[in-house]
């Protein structure tokens, strides 16, 4: 576990500008004195003082509410002080500026959320699900990480480790007494003990996939040819006239990002230039702009003018065509697969179309379903399809129960247990010495412990507490 430093830290834990009330926090060992000497009075632990906040010449620089936790019943489990003035950069200066004088330092950026974690008022995740929730950008998102810092999570991730430590108790037994029959054991408690395991780390990895979703979003890049409709689409996707439309080819000269909401589900719409050759050195760099944007996809919506296609019937080699046509592949199988596996097609302008009709279709393009989608972005039809099918591909659910949310570094850590489960069940399968099936179980409950920190090594949890605010 890293050391904990034995000093005094503060920082303005508001954001820069003007509002009603900022705030200056502060935790370590001089938090009381720096209190008494702010207020001019011993402050009453989970009290709210309402007074002057002077200075050192007894010049008053504010005036507000001071608060004063005393260890361990605080945040970081030291004592706290937290002053409650205007929010005014000015004010607030003067109060970090007062602090800093009466012997703290200035914290480093979640420094607050790393002493709490360090002593043991949080654990990894809930550290975590703090900047999370502040990052939020939904309501799904907010209540997921809500969950989280609640302990959720956690919760069930050590429901799984007791239940690897009784399983790997019972196998370090029939370690120690080899006289025992394993057929008893595999027979019996173990077998059933590590299947139970598996399907509970299936529930949790569903739940955190969830999580991971509604906080990393999708990146959706509408491509095409000029004037095919892509700026249409972000619009009708967006509700709100983002992009300019015009019946011109090429108007849209540089990449436009839209962050829009599906039922929670964060999307970053991305509309691009018109692809095509072109001797107009703007437009030029826009059709760069567009394929590089396209190669960082998650998803590609790819536009088709219904009116230049045609109504004929959508095959693979139109498909692969359509793509070299755009100058997205070399030729009609280099670097498809990649491409093709984040692709849907979507005709455009089918209220132009004489007895053009809104659906959903598909079609095979050498072992890769590619959905086609017809609609009208003009009039709005088929447009809710387009949203269904981003959240589909998203495999997004917002009615599932347990959601949490999760980081890649989470996801990988639950893979990685799940797999080494499967192994020590093998192992079982094929009479592997116990050993085998012990190492498999201790390296699964290291990665989850790495989870929550139990197992996290120093320059992982700087790597993280880095990324926060300073004032947490």
């Amino acid at each position: 576990m890293p050391h904990i430093d034995n000093d005094t830290i503060c920082a303005i834990a508001t954001p820069p500008g003007r509002s009603g009330v900022g705030i200056v926090r502060v935790s370590g060992p001089l938090a009381a004195s720096i209190a008494k000497n702010i207020l001019g009075l011993d402050p009453t632990p989970r009290y709210a003082h309402y007074s002057d906040f002077t200075g050192a010449d007894g010049e008053v620089l504010d005036q507000g509410i001071g608060l004063f936790f005393r260890q361990p019943e605080s945040f970081t489990g030291e004592d706290v002080f937290e002053l409650q003035g205007h929010g005014n950069s000015h004010v607030l200066a003067s109060l970090r500026d007062r602090i800093l004088s009466l012997g703290a330092r200035l914290a480093r950026p979640g420094e607050f959320s790393e002493r709490a974690f360090l002593n043991n008022k949080i654990d990894l995740v809930q550290a975590e699900a703090i900047a999370d929730l502040i990052d939020s950008s939904s309501q799904q998102a907010v209540r997921s990480a809500l969950r989280t810092l609640r302990g959720h999570f956690s919760r069930q991730i050590s429901l799984v480790i007791e239940k690897l430590i009784a399983t790997r108790v019972d196998i370090e037994a029939a370690i120690d007494f080899s006289d025992e029959d394993i057929s008893v054991i595999s027979n019996t408690r173990v077998e059933q003990s590590l299947a139970d395991i598996l399907e509970d780390l299936d529930k949790i990895f569903e739940g955190a996939q969830q999580g991971a979703i509604l906080k990393q979003g999708m990146n959706v890049v509408l491509a095409g040819k000029p004037n095919a409709g892509k700026s249409s689409l972000l619009n009708a996707l967006s509700g709100i006239d983002s992009a300019i439309v015009t019946p011109v080819p090429g108007t849209t000269r540089d990449v436009l990002t839209e962050p829009i909401t599906l039922d929670g589900l964060p999307l970053n719409i991305v509309d691009t230039a018109g692809l095509r050759d072109s001797s107009h050195i703007v437009e030029r760099e826009g059709v760069k702009r567009a394929k590089l944007a396209i190669d960082q996809a998650d998803q590609i919506l790819l536009i088709v003018d219904q009116l230049t296609h045609g109504q004929d019937t959508v095959s693979a080699d139109t498909v692969e065509k359509l793509l070299a046509s755009l100058g997205l592949i070399g030729d009609a199988s280099a670097g498809i697969g990649s491409l093709l596996n984040r692709t849907t097609l979507v005709f455009n302008k089918t209220d132009l179309v004489k007895d053009g009709k809104t659906g959903l279709d598909s079609v095979d393009c050498g072992g890769i379903k590619i959905t086609v989608i017809n609609i009208s972005a003009k009039t709005g039809s088929g447009v809710e399809l387009v949203r269904e099918h981003l959240k589909c591909r998203a495999g997004y659910n917002p009615g599932t129960e347990d959601v949490f949310v999760a980081r890649q570094r989470h996801l990988i850590a639950l893979e990685a247990a799940a797999e080494l489960v499967k192994s020590a069940i093998q192992n079982m399968d094929a009479k592997s010495p116990l050993e085998l099936l012990a190492e498999d179980l201790r390296l699964a409950q290291k990665e989850l412990g790495a989870i929550t920190g139990e197992f996290t090594s120093d320059d992982l949890l700087g790597e993280i507490f880095s990324t926060f605010c300073v004032g947490k």
